[in-house]
């Protein structure tokens, strides 16, 4: 690529960085909560999780993971409609369309795929 390309993106990070928009990657140390501990050993609120209950450092919730993994392993390692589907998530399915009194019940592993659709 030419050395025109590469002056352009440095001046323009370079435009960001002055304008206060740079953002640098944080390297978080700790548990996910609404406190969490950053490098260099500073610890700030955390505004920008998608923990919104709290649940994230829950112990009752991280047991219930840690014999998950001893039972179902680490996932599909692919998506459903490749590898298939759990039987794990056909049973939440369902307790969720009792829950809500649905007829049926879909899991998305993502926001991004719920959200579009």
């Amino acid at each position: 690529m030419s050395k025109n390309f590469f002056n352009n993106l440095n001046e323009n990070l370079e435009a960001l960085k002055s304008a206060g928009l740079f953002k640098s990657e944080r390297i978080i140390t700790s548990r996910q909560s609404g406190n969490i501990s950053v490098l260099p050993g500073n610890n700030v609120l955390n505004f920008c999780a998608n923990n919104y209950l709290g649940l994230a450092d829950d112990a009752e919730l991280i047991e219930a993971g840690k014999n998950a993994l001893d039972k179902k392993g680490y996932g599909m390692a692919s998506v459903r409609f490749i590898c298939g589907t759990q039987d794990v998530h056909k049973e939440l399915e369902l307790k969720i369309s009792e829950f809500l009194g649905m007829e049926d019940t879909i899991l998305y592993s993502s926001c991004f795929d719920a959200n579009t659709g």
